[in-house]
C-alpha cells in the first residue's frame, strides 16, 4: 500500500513556513531556538528541510510553529493564488 507522502515533497507547509519566517525577520537558526524554547527540538538543517519540503513534520512540531510565528495552523496550509 503507498503512503500518504510517496512522492518528492514530505510535507505541504515547507512554502508557507519560509514566507512566514521571513515576514517575521527570523532566521533559520532564530526560529529553531524559540522552538527549543518550547520544548521542540528541530535544529536549523531541519528548519531548511522542512522549508524545502524533504523532511516530515510532526503534529508536536506543526504546533510549536504556529506558536513561534503567532499564527494559526490553517495559515500554515494556505494555498496562496500566486502559488497554484
Amino acid at each position: 500500500m503507498a503512503r500518504i507522502i510517496d512522492g518528492e515533497k514530505m510535507n505541504l507547509i515547507g512554502a508557507n513556513l519560509k514566507r512566514l519566517r521571513k515576514e517575521r525577520n527570523l532566521s533559520q537558526q532564530a526560529l529553531s531556538n524559540r522552538l527549543e524554547l518550547l520544548g521542540v527540538y528541530v535544529c536549523r538543517g531541519s528548519v531548511s528541510r522542512i522549508e524545502d519540503m524533504t523532511r516530515t513534520v510532526t503534529d508536536i512540531e506543526l504546533f510549536a510553529i504556529a506558536e513561534v510565528l503567532g499564527v494559526g495552523i490553517e495559515s500554515l496550509f494556505e494555498i496562496r493564488p500566486d502559488k497554484k
